[in-house]
């Protein structure tokens, strides 16, 4: 049969009508002929609310989509051409332990940084492994494009320890930052060019374009005065003037965890004491949006759906599958292989770059060397995923110790082994892999 098989696993999160709406306004280029969304049991009630609202809007639009419902992945995945990944094992319960628990010992609590991040790879690598396996087996030629944070180092684990090849790693954050910058300079963002190359949630903007000429000064003093750029699940602090000139480049809103430590420790203390943590305030986003998904009358994705941090991802998904399947060889943001892109980080390595999109995948525009001020913040996150997503596929407690101690937000080896412990047995139904006690 003509036309495409896309298989999202996850598919019950609230994501995913910006997936479906993403596939409809491209149907004419973009054929998919099946779509199947794929959960877990104790996803089933809302994969069944965004199933149905999938199949509304396929109707209204009147595009010949094929939706299906399943918990059997594997009977998904037979001849699939893409496959993308956006869970969170453990939900978003576990999520808010990644937050919570950092903080008793006066350290950064969030999702992909720091102790949390962490957590979050160690929970998720060997489930995108089983997925991998999967796929090896039933779909060798599809594509996977995972979305599941943190990004980064699940595409690291990926390229490291299955045989997919065809793999890119998605996030928002580059978007996000070519969006804000138009905005800034009030402009059609069609007009803005960015040169992105770093890690996820880890990559800066090197030069900022407008209609071909640059315009990084400009933009890096607007960023000093006020203009905003920032994530829905990031306080915007500011910035300060002499640091951003001496920087001399585009920081992304997750630098702030590492530029401005201490205060945004302050503001996570404070948000704590008068609302709770960001997995406590999107809990409620949730319900929201699920309440709203089962209104039979709904057949279009709400605008509420972009108050969550990730807004933007899907379509982001869809456009790259779009310039993958057509062979577009437009520039995107993508996690890839680095292949030499950025000297000094390894070149088996992933890295988040901009790239050249075309229907063999990635082309990574390359930087050579990436300025001074960064390249050791960069190749120090880089050590840490590397071993942590070895902590991940191994199970060993040692590995998973020093890949805690070397992240940059953790103080001491101390304090890094009473965190790991703890986090370790809150987590413990995630983790079947250090159930071995280190002799």
């Amino acid at each position: 049969m003509d036309g495409l098989k896309v298989v999202t696993i996850g598919g019950g999160s609230s994501y995913t009508p910006e997936l479906i709406e993403g596939f409809i306004k491209r149907y004419e280029e973009l054929p998919v002929r099946e779509l199947w969304l794929v959960d877990i049991p104790e996803g089933l009630e809302k994969l069944e609310i965004v199933g149905a609202l999938a199949k509304r809007m396929v109707k209204k639009a009147g595009v010949p989509i094929n939706i299906h419902l399943t918990l059997d992945r594997r009977e998904a995945l037979v001849g699939a051409d893409f496959v993308t990944t956006q869970i969170r094992v453990g939900h978003l319960d576990a999520r808010a332990k990644d937050e919570l628990i950092p903080l008793k010992y006066g350290v950064i609590g969030q999702e992909t940084n720091g102790p949390g991040g962490l957590f979050k790879g160690l929970r998720t690598i060997p489930v995108i492994l089983d997925i991998c396996r999967d796929m090896e087996e039933l779909c060798p030629e599809a594509w996977l494009i995972n979305f599941s944070n943190p990004a980064g180092m699940v595409t690291e684990a990926v390229l490291r320890y299955s045989n997919i090849k065809k793999t890119l790693g998605l996030c928002n954050v580059p978007i996000g930052m070519h969006m804000a910058v138009a905005e800034m300079l009030e402009v059609d963002h069609k007009r803005i060019r960015i040169d992105f190359a770093g890690l996820n949630h880890m990559v800066y903007g090197l030069e900022v374009y407008l209609d071909g000429q640059s315009v990084t000064k400009d933009v890096l003093n607007k960023l000093t005065e006020g203009s905003q750029m920032t994530m829905k699940n990031i306080v915007d602090l500011g910035w300060e003037k002499d640091f951003i000139q001496a920087l001399k480049v585009l920081p992304c809103p997750y630098h702030r965890y590492y530029y401005q430590t201490r205060k945004m420790l302050e503001q996570e203390l404070k948000a704590l004491n008068e609302k709770g943590t960001r997995a406590q305030v999107v809990q409620a986003l949730e319900k929201e949006l699920f309440e709203l998904y089962s209104d039979e009358n709904l057949a279009i994705k709400p605008p509420q759906l972009e108050e969550r941090g990730g807004a933007f991802y899907s379509d982001a998904a869809c456009n790259l599958i779009s310039s993958i399947y057509n062979d577009k060889q437009d520039i995107q943001v993508v996690n890839t292989r680095n292949n030499g892109a950025i000297s000094g980080i390894p070149e088996d390595s992933a890295v988040e770059i901009s790239c050249l999109i075309t229907k063999k995948g990635p082309k990574p525009v390359a930087v050579g060397e990436m300025p001074v001020a960064v390249q050791g913040l960069i190749q120090q996150i880089k050590s840490f995923e590397r071993v942590a997503a070895e902590a991940a596929v191994t199970g060993d407690y040692r590995t998973a110790l020093l890949a805690m101690t070397i992240n940059p937000l953790v103080p001491s080896d101390t304090v890094a082994k009473q965190m790991l412990d703890e986090m370790l047995e809150a987590h413990k139904e995630f983790l079947p892999q250090f159930r071995k006690v280190p002799v």
